[in-house]
């Protein structure tokens, strides 16, 4: 891939490729053109230059593009490297669970939102998580 005249012009910049790559993918999702943001994501991720909060970023953001684009499955896949220990693990449960939902698994979807809500309930936060928990156990009729 090319990285075009803007990248170019950033990295000349002393922004390095990854950010810069980052950067402009962000761009290219704020004006709905989410195909040309996704390999500007990748190459955001494949740079090494990203810190750890950026590259949660970086796959929240490639996750939703995918997603938009109709590939929820892939979409999924990116966001199951971001741990419970990271920062922006609850934003990514979120993606992950509509992520699930357009892939047609709507009780994974579910239980994927409500564990993530769980800890933010003030009195039923305990209820809450051994339903989500049980949903692995039902077998809920699937959307679509």
């Amino acid at each position: 891939m090319t990285l075009g005249v803007e990248l170019e012009l950033l990295v000349e910049s002393g922004i390095p490729a990854g950010h810069a790559a980052f950067e402009r993918a962000s761009l290219h999702d704020y004006l709905g053109e989410e195909e040309q943001a996704i390999p500007l994501y990748r190459m955001a991720l494949e740079s090494g230059t990203l810190s750890p909060a950026k590259c949660s970023e970086a796959r929240i953001q490639l996750a939703s593009s995918l997603r938009n684009i109709g590939e929820p499955g892939p979409a999924a896949a990116v966001l199951q490297d971001i741990g419970p220990d990271d920062p922006l693990h609850a934003d990514a449960q979120a993606f992950l669970a509509l992520a699930l939902f357009d892939a047609a698994e709507a009780s994974a979807a579910l239980k994927t939102a409500l564990t993530a809500l769980a800890p933010a309930l003030q009195l039923y936060a305990g209820p809450v998580r051994r339903y989500a928990q049980e949903l692995g156990n039902r077998h809920l009729p699937e959307t679509r």
